[in-house]
């Protein structure tokens, strides 16, 4: 039984990277949301009186909700892929996706309180 498994080179994987980047940014209003978030973190995070390390930390910071949204969005495929009916399960993985993301959330809030919080009251 043959696997539907591309052959490996670093070109075809980076092209595979990048369509299914597009490919969430299209479908996903939760990824563009995210997006602009990101963008709006990134100004305010390299437009701060803060040191460097301080500005990376936030900048790198901002990645997690992107990542959690793209692992999400991958559950919810597969998810819709395997049924489209109601069936607890799939509401349970769905849900788990979604709390994957507000997760993520949560951590980011806390890296930029943590890292303010040194920055300005330390």
């Amino acid at each position: 039984m043959a696997l539907n498994k591309p052959e490996y080179t670093l070109f075809k994987n980076t092209r595979y990277a990048l369509n299914g980047l597009l490919e969430v940014t299209k479908n996903e209003k939760s990824f563009r949301l995210q997006i602009i978030l990101f963008v709006i973190g990134m100004i305010i995070a390299w437009s701060l009186p803060i040191g460097f390390i301080s500005k990376a930390i936030l900048s790198v910071s901002l990645f997690i909700p992107l990542i959690a949204e793209v692992i999400n969005s991958a559950v919810e495929r597969t998810v819709d892929l395997v049924t489209y009916e109601h069936h607890e399960l799939a509401k349970r993985a769905k849900d788990a996706g979604a709390a994957l993301v507000f997760l993520s959330l949560g951590m980011l809030a806390f890296i930029w309180g943590l890292t303010l919080y040194e920055a300005f009251c330390l």
